[in-house]
């Protein structure tokens, strides 16, 4: 990953990466790619990959996955390191939150929309983990939370870096590939096998986690709409939207999965425990 620092002090301000240079890049001239990628993938992993796998044994991907949420842990924890070994970003994220410099005058400009291309792409890199779910016939968690969540990400990381490009998105993003790497480190032990698996009990937390960062998310996003920040708000206002829908469905996932099996589990202890008590009438033998 090549990554320009950066430096706020006086300067001569690079060339602004403007619409034509971001054209440029791969997967960002046109939306047809992106939008054949979904497309497909919506087909495979809703109708295709289910029908082929019907009759099919579920393939063992064991060394597949841990080789792929090792990668996942590495890409994201190197888009969160920009931040720190970029000179000045945080200063700059800081200081500028809310009325950033404009982009022909800010140096930082290109580290912002490299790392915003890598973690858009890093969405699309996202879409396997449905995939692989197909192949293991784990059908069961292709739930409309992890569908909706997947293709929303790819589809709105690409618009905002080719049509809008809000500084916004920054904090978001580092925030979310810090979750992404706790996140695919669980996955990457849990694909050790058994020997691991038993000592993983945290697996609730992860989405304890992912709900704590939609929470700071609105709150970042509301701050900005109520200090009336310089940015696009018609971006902060989606952002704010799609981060409470997300909120919501993490939410409902969180209650069905953990709150009512606990609840159903202790019920159930319960009940075996209690004693069986005679008939009325009835003599203990």
């Amino acid at each position: 990953m090549v990554l320009q620092n950066a430096s706020l002090q006086p300067m001569k301000p690079p060339p602004c990466l403007d619409d034509p240079t971001v054209d440029s890049w791969f997967m960002m001239g046109s939306p047809w790619p992106i939008l054949i990628i979904i497309a497909c993938y919506l087909y495979f992993v809703l109708k295709l990959g289910p029908q082929y796998m019907e009759n099919k044994k579920a393939f063992n991907l064991k060394y597949v996955l841990i080789a792929y949420n090792l990668a996942q842990v590495v890409y994201n924890a190197l888009m969160c390191s920009v931040f720190f070994s970029s000179k000045n970003v945080i200063y700059y994220m800081w200081n500028h939150s809310c009325e950033p410099l404009n982009p022909h005058k800010n140096p930082l400009t290109s580290t912002l929309y490299q790392v915003s291309w890598y973690y858009m792409f890093s969405k699309f890199i996202d879409l396997l983990d449905t995939v692989f779910f197909v192949l293991r016939k784990k059908q069961s968690q292709v739930t409309l939370l992890h569908v909706y969540h997947h293709t929303n990400m790819a589809l709105s990381t690409w618009a905002y870096l080719k049509y809008l490009k809000g500084e916004q998105g920054a904090l978001i993003g580092l925030l979310n590939s810090a979750v992404h790497v706790v996140m695919y480190g669980y996955y990457l032990l849990s694909a050790l096998g058994p020997q691991v698996q038993k000592y993983l009990w945290w697996k609730k937390y992860i989405t304890k986690i992912q709900l704590g960062q939609f929470v700071i998310i609105m709150t970042y996003l509301l701050g900005l709409l109520v200090y009336d920040c310089k940015l696009p708000k018609a971006l902060t206002v989606y952002m704010f939207a799609n981060c409470s829908i997300f909120l919501v469905l993490f939410s409902d996932f969180y209650h069905k999965a953990y709150l009512k099996s606990a609840k159903r589990a202790a019920e159930s202890a319960t009940l075996t425990v209690l004693p069986v008590l005679p008939m009325e009438g009835k003599k203990i033998q």
